[in-house]
């Protein structure tokens, strides 16, 4: 056997144990329609504020409730999308959706989004929201950079993009709306078109 047969042999192997252990299924196209319902949510979100709250978000009535609202359904259907467009693409590659490695990568995603919202509800409940957006970036990509080790390692550089924007939107609270739809909306889209031309596309 030559040198070659052995470096392939090898390269097979670590594949192989790659697979195994990264949950791999995860679609482009998920980032790419996060980010235009990240966009649209903002969107509602700016024209009820300035319109019928004087551009300020008060911590009572229904503006709050209702930008709440948006949130949720924003964050509701990315997942609700991204758990379609991966079953659907683990489906196509023959990979199982529920196995070690993605229960892996949803427990270690899950941490540091779980503890975040939760920290932010607690702040929003004291009144203090003038750093909400920048907790979210914050908290976030910490979610993404954990995840990244059970699954596509390139996500980490999303997280590191939405730290950073997180970290700016503190330093700058009253730029926190703008900061949140470039990290949510626009860096998801970006991102999710490079990761589909990268792994998605054959």
């Amino acid at each position: 056997m030559s040198d070659k047969d052995y470096l392939k042999d090898i390269s097979e192997i670590k594949n192989l144990m790659n697979k195994s252990s990264r949950f791999i299924s995860l679609s482009g196209l998920t980032g790419i329609l996060a980010g235009i319902y990240a966009l649209i949510g903002a969107a509602l979100t700016y024209y009820i504020v300035t319109t019928y709250s004087y551009g300020t978000l008060i911590l009572d009535g229904w503006v709050f409730r209702t930008v709440m609202l948006i949130l949720f359904l924003v964050a509701f259907f990315s997942a609700t999308t991204g758990i379609f467009l991966t079953t659907r693409k683990a489906k196509k590659n023959d990979e199982k959706i529920w196995d070690n490695s993605s229960k892996r990568l949803l427990f270690n995603f899950l941490i540091p989004l779980v503890a975040g919202g939760l920290y932010i509800l607690i702040i929003l409940s004291q009144g203090k929201y003038g750093q909400t957006g920048g907790l979210m970036l914050i908290f976030y990509g910490l979610a993404l950079i954990n995840a990244s080790k059970y699954s596509i390692g390139d996500i980490k550089y999303l997280g590191f993009i939405q730290i950073i924007l997180g970290l700016i939107a503190a330093l700058y609270p009253g730029f926190g709306f703008w900061l949140w739809v470039i990290g949510f909306g626009i860096m998801h889209i970006i991102y999710g078109t490079w990761m589909h031309f990268k792994y998605d596309v054959k």
